[in-house]
């Protein structure tokens, strides 16, 4: 038979009807109509109030199956090694600074130096976090976290 418009059908399990509830004991769905005993969620109208109470409660309970997104940006990290590279001596060096050195992608986030890597020259760091390694190899180097 050819395959054409008027013999198209959907595939297998493709189309499922509607439980039909509340039709009588005999189909497996009457009394309670699949809504428990008694209580706020078994009336009309019933799930409306519940949504904004404890919610927060609520939304850490469920886990994160498809992903989180934290209200928290991460901080953009950049290593020492690279500010030798890239910043002359006595720089002063700010979250602007480096995204106007296209060290990072944008600064809507912090910005956090690294100690990765030997430094040699001074600098003045301005807004940015400062790892503990880092601090040390700054302050060595006769530079200054501010």
């Amino acid at each position: 038979m050819p395959f054409t418009l008027a013999n198209l059908k959907h595939s297998a399990g493709a189309r499922t009807s509607s439980k039909r509830v509340g039709r009588g004991a005999g189909s497996g769905h009457g009394t309670t109509a699949g809504r428990g005993t008694k209580g706020q969620r078994a009336r009309s109208g019933g799930r409306r109030g519940l949504a904004a109470i404890g919610l927060k409660r609520i939304m850490s309970r469920i886990p994160k199956h498809r992903g989180f997104k934290s209200i928290h940006p991460k901080a953009a990290v950049v290593n020492v090694e690279v500010l030798q590279e890239r910043f002359d001596a006595g720089a002063i060096i700010t979250p602007a600074a480096i995204l106007e050195k296209r060290l990072v992608r944008d600064t809507r986030g912090p910005v956090k130096i690294l100690g990765q890597g030997t430094l040699t020259k001074a600098f003045t760091i301005k807004g940015c976090d400062v790892s503990a390694s880092a601090k040390e190899k700054i302050v060595k180097a006769g530079g200054k976290i501010e």
